[in-house]
């Protein structure tokens, strides 16, 4: 039985009713779907070999694995895309097991370059959500975060509502965005381009661009323009607030949801699928299984994620936030759609 309360509310679909949530968390698992780590192949310990672009706190979760399973995990990080370049430069001789993304886009990729092995588990299949998991089970979402409106709290009293309000010619010379090289911002406009089509998604991309936007290639430091006056309005990751607000409650900076009377807040996440090519291909299903179940609150309350299973509650400094709908339809297409997004920050001159 889900509790009515916090998360449960606000992400596991784009709608307004708890019912309607529970519904989807209850749909996520399937009786005839058996689990891998049941087999007898499944070590009591070993090794598994991670490679990681999701990297903030993920020791202390891989520690705790070990002492539970008693599997060694060792790992590796760096950029989703270069990662991903680095599976595909190893082929078969690869000693990765399984692959985490800090992007819906890049683990997309990453089975669309058949870099990902599906899995059949119970676990995973009521854990997560039909939305937040692969059509083939190639990947599956652990976490996920949204990209949201941040405004100075002691300046803005009418900060944007919707992601086209943030091209309004009032925060011209007042706006901070991540450049266009990375998922985030990428993955911001797939989902627009899903939602509204490409000719509207340009038009919103080139009032951003009009309103002579400040750079700015990380969210904690956008977050810290605000606040010294940089700029005024933001786009930037919940979890950067919610860590920020964890060292300094007063930290003054507003999150506003995006598109509530819409699509909703875009919607990214961390994912993780085994490789291929697994060397310890029993140890990565149960390691996911266990990021997917067990440690699910330590994985997601690390970052100040929001679990990807709606049963689980998320960290009281993000909660606190408040309600909010999320654009859970076009996770699985961030992917498919990331050549257009590029191409359309490209064609708009966006930084």
């Amino acid at each position: 039985m889900l509790k009515s309360k916090g998360y449960f509310k606000v992400f596991g679909a784009a709608v307004a009713t708890v019912g309607a949530l529970s519904g989807l968390a209850a749909c996520g698992g399937s009786s005839d779907i058996s689990s891998e780590s049941s087999s007898d192949s499944v070590k009591s310990n070993g090794l598994v070999t991670v490679y990681t672009g999701r990297h903030y706190g993920i020791e202390p979760v891989f520690e705790k694995f070990t002492a539970e399973t008693g599997i060694e995990v060792r790992f590796t990080t760096g950029g989703d895309p270069e990662l991903r370049a680095r599976l595909e430069a190893e082929g078969a001789n690869t000693p990765a097991d399984l692959v985490m993304t800090s992007d819906a886009a890049n683990i997309a990729l990453a089975s669309a370059a058949n870099l990902l092995s599906p899995v059949e588990s119970e676990v995973l299949a009521e854990a997560i959500p039909e939305e937040l998991r692969a059509q083939d089970n190639s990947w599956f979402a652990l976490s996920g975060r949204l990209r949201v409106i941040m405004s100075s709290s002691e300046r803005v009293t009418n900060a944007p509502q919707t992601y086209a309000e943030v091209g309004d010619p009032q925060w011209k010379g007042k706006l901070c965005l991540r450049p266009s090289t990375h998922p985030y911002t990428q993955s911001l406009v797939a989902g627009l381009i899903n939602n509204v089509g490409a000719v509207e998604a340009r038009k919103i991309v080139d009032s951003w661009v009009a309103n002579n936007p400040l750079y700015i290639n990380s969210d904690t430091d956008i977050l810290k323009a605000v606040v010294a006056g940089d700029c005024d309005i933001a786009l930037a990751n919940s979890y950067y607030l919610g860590r920020l607000l964890s060292e300094d409650a007063a930290f003054p900076v507003t999150l506003t949801w995006p598109d509530q009377k819409g699509n909703g807040a875009h919607l990214n996440i961390s994912a993780a699928g085994v490789t291929a090519n697994a060397p310890n291909r029993a140890n990565a299903v149960v390691l996911l299984e266990w990021l997917a179940s067990k440690g699910q609150k330590l994985f997601s309350d690390a970052n100040n994620e929001f679990p990807a299973d709606p049963r689980v509650e998320a960290a009281a400094v993000i909660t606190d936030f408040g309600s909010f709908i999320a654009d859970t339809k076009s996770v699985r297409v961030l992917g498919e759609l990331n050549t257009q997004a590029v191409e359309l920050l490209s064609a708009a001159r966006y930084e």
